[in-house]
């Protein structure tokens, strides 16, 4: 299996760490599946990063098209751990998708995302907010009362405009797009992602 890197965070990618981290998390993620059809995967779990508290996200691609994505905003558990339970659920719970079949398993793409944490964003108005996000690097979550969602900075590649960005976001968060309270808050985040080719 092939693998490519890419890193949105610094990492020590002179000495390959970061690319030996994403050969481990993405097998991580790949066995966490594979179990679940009874199958084997090698890989390794006992590196000394896989025990610090972690936040991340898994996404399954099929054919170019996303099949599932499930993370964690904030570390809580184990990186090991937070990279399993989001593998077993991007492929088994996301509920825009049916559960993944065994005989998609050999054809799906895996993209594990690491999260830095939130840092909120001093956003008076819809304006300012739109004006303080960076296209291409920043993750955004929203938040107003019980509604909350999360672009990755990788959906940039799909909605390069701020303003757009941010209606479709309001969407995911179940709101109207043209939505705005004084209760919105915004959070950024990066991420470290690698992805299986």
């Amino acid at each position: 299996m092939t693998m490519q890197t890419e890193s949105r965070l610094p990492c020590d990618a002179s000495s390959g760490t970061g690319a030996h981290q994403g050969e481990i998390l993405l097998g991580i993620a790949r066995a966490a599946i594979a179990g679940r059809f009874g199958l084997m995967f090698e890989h390794h779990d006992s590196d000394a990063f896989l025990a610090e508290p972690g936040a991340s996200f898994v996404t399954l691609k099929h054919k170019g098209q996303l099949r599932g994505c499930i993370g964690s905003l904030q570390a809580h558990r184990r990186l090991l751990d937070d990279v399993r339970h989001n593998a077993e659920a991007a492929a088994f719970r996301d509920p825009r998708f049916s559960p993944l079949r065994a005989d998609e398993y050999n054809q799906i793409q895996i993209e594990v995302s690491v999260l830095s944490p939130l840092t909120p964003l001093s956003a008076q108005d819809e304006t300012t907010a739109i004006d303080q996000m960076r296209p291409g690097v920043d993750g955004i979550v929203l938040q107003c009362g019980n509604h909350r969602g999360t672009f990755l900075p990788q959906v940039w590649d799909s909605l390069p405009e701020p303003k757009r960005f941010l209606v479709e976001l309001k969407r995911k968060a179940g709101l109207a797009p043209e939505f705005w309270s004084d209760d919105v808050r915004l959070y950024r985040y990066h991420v470290d992602k690698w992805a299986e080719n």
